[in-house]
């Protein structure tokens, strides 16, 4: 990781940033101490002049990222869902990265496929179009199958991209290491953490198998939504390096003329987009994190299409109860409850003052309920929410990031269709059915048989699995004056426990 090669990349790096304009402004969101930026600057300008120079009617980071290539854009679209890391602004900035680069050959793409496949493309498909669209680790072409005709798109990574990505990604350690050795305020940041967030996102979109099967699971996780379509996965035309699903065709999202042309009520839209969005990720945990206007049409029947399942969210059911207990208490105007959630998560430390935390959320609430429509931003309020949890000792919680901010990105598709979109009206209802639901009698009595099932597994074993605790705790408890066991009082509780869980269930 710190070899020289790195050491020149991280080099060729800082030239470019310095170059762009990129590297104050990076050393700004990072708070680096003056004497960091400085030395930084020192280091990076004798190299300067031999930096790339980047499209220049690109905001700093985003020209400098695309000018040092795919890796770099790929990292700044991921920075650009994380708020916390940085900041809403330098979020919003990154959002320039459109990920659109020019494509690499046809007849490469076509090689690729029947490497892939072990056959030539010709018995597969009866045509294969040029690019339609060019990303930083694929492309995509249209074709139709050569068994029935029926138009498919066949995604195919670039050339090299996996050396690299694995070459770059180094880089990227090597620096996330330099950054918080030499500004410790960085640290709160944890960019290691962020590259290895990176590099495991990247590793499975270098891997067209996993997406496959994710839009496989989301397609059928999502089969019983009404006026929500997801393309059928061709796993026999599909390998590591090349992926078939079918065409999904229809107006993008974002051609607002093209929609209300079609005649589609742009408000129904807008509104259905949201409700699904929550149903996926609190009914299912697994929802599409990348919906944004290019990955999302709307089909001549008007129902909403779904594209690109590189990049998908997966929280598990505790977290999601939480989540909705969270969001529930908003709605509601519960601020003690949503602090009280927060603590019994264990998200905030529990030595803090859980009135203060509780007041500090009414600050981030109330302001929605006397806001129009048109003035409530999801942005702005988590951007509060964030400053608000970070006072109170919250550590940043990955499994939430990646929700949050496609609730956000989410909430911008809608508002672009309705200006008049509100994320709360709309939410109100799932919430309120999820929480019913699953936060309840029904929901505790669910937990009890799970939980009872969890044992019977283990029934066969459990006489083994006591006497080994029991002789183990006996052995390591000290007795005065003959005391009962420790030990002897945890397993009675325990099997005390157990017996009123099967009593329930019975």
């Amino acid at each position: 990781m710190r070899g020289p090669h790195n050491i020149l990349r991280l080099v060729r790096i800082g030239a470019t940033m310095e170059r762009t304009g990129a590297l104050a402004e990076v050393l700004e969101t990072m708070n680096a101490p003056p004497w960091v930026g400085a030395v930084a600057r020192l280091l990076a300008w004798p190299f300067k002049w031999s930096g790339l120079e980047g499209d220049t009617r690109l905001p700093p980071v985003p020209r400098a990222l695309t000018a040092l290539g795919p890796a770099y854009i790929k990292f700044g679209q991921i920075l650009s869902t994380r708020p916390d890391v940085v900041g809403p602004d330098l979020a919003l900035e990154l959002r320039f990265l459109l990920d659109k680069l020019p494509p690499f050959p046809t007849d490469v793409a076509k090689r690729t496929v029947e490497e892939e496949l072990r056959r030539p493309w010709k018995e597969m498909f009866s045509d294969f179009s040029e690019p339609i669209a060019a990303a930083s680790i694929a492309q995509v072409h249209k074709a139709h199958l050569r068994n029935g005709g029926a138009p498919v798109a066949v995604k195919i990574l670039r050339p090299g991209i996996e050396k690299a990505f694995r070459r770059d990604i180094d880089a990227f350690h090597l620096a996330a290491w330099m950054i918080e050795l030499l500004s410790p305020a960085s640290r709160r940041l944890r960019p290691t953490d962020v590259v290895q967030h990176f590099e495991g996102v990247v590793l499975n979109e270098l891997d067209l198998r996993v997406e496959a099967a994710a839009a496989s699971e989301f397609a059928a996780l999502t089969a019983g939504d009404a006026g929500f379509h997801v393309p059928e996965t061709h796993f026999s035309l599909s390998a590591k390096r090349a992926m078939t699903l079918g065409w999904a065709e229809g107006i993008p999202l974002g051609d607002l003329d093209a929609i209300d042309a079609a005649g589609h009520d742009r408000k129904k839209l807008g509104d259905r987009l949201l409700q699904l969005f929550l149903s996926h990720a609190l009914r299912d945990g697994f929802f599409h994190s990348d919906m944004h206007q290019g990955n999302l049409k709307v089909a001549a029947d008007g129902d909403l299409l779904a594209v690109d399942f590189g990049i998908m969210g997966r929280i598990d059911e505790y977290t999601r109860r939480v989540y909705a207990e969270i969001l529930f208490g908003f709605i509601r105007r519960d601020y003690r409850r949503v602090a009280e959630v927060h603590f019994e998560a264990g998200y905030v430390p529990l030595d803090r003052d859980i009135d203060a935390f509780a007041q500090a959320l009414r600050s981030v609430g109330e302001p929605i309920f006397g806001m129009d429509a048109t003035q409530i931003s999801m942005g702005r309020l988590l951007t509060h929410l964030f400053e608000v949890t970070e006072r109170f000792g919250m550590q940043t919680r990955t499994e939430l990031i990646l929700l949050q901010r496609t609730m956000v990105v989410v909430e911008g598709v809608a508002r672009s269709l309705n200006p008049e979109s509100n994320f709360w009206e709309v939410a109100g209802p799932i919430v309120e059915d999820y929480i019913r639901d699953h936060v309840g009698p029904e929901a505790f009595a669910r937990d009890l048989a799970k939980t009872a099932r969890i044992i019977a597994r283990f029934g066969p074993v459990l006489p083994d699995l006591i006497q080994t605790r029991l002789v183990s705790l006996n052995a390591a408890t000290p007795r005065e004056n003959n005391r009962f066991p420790a030990g002897w009082l945890l397993v009675a509780l325990a099997s005390f426990t157990a017996g009123i869980v099967f009593a329930l269930i019975a």
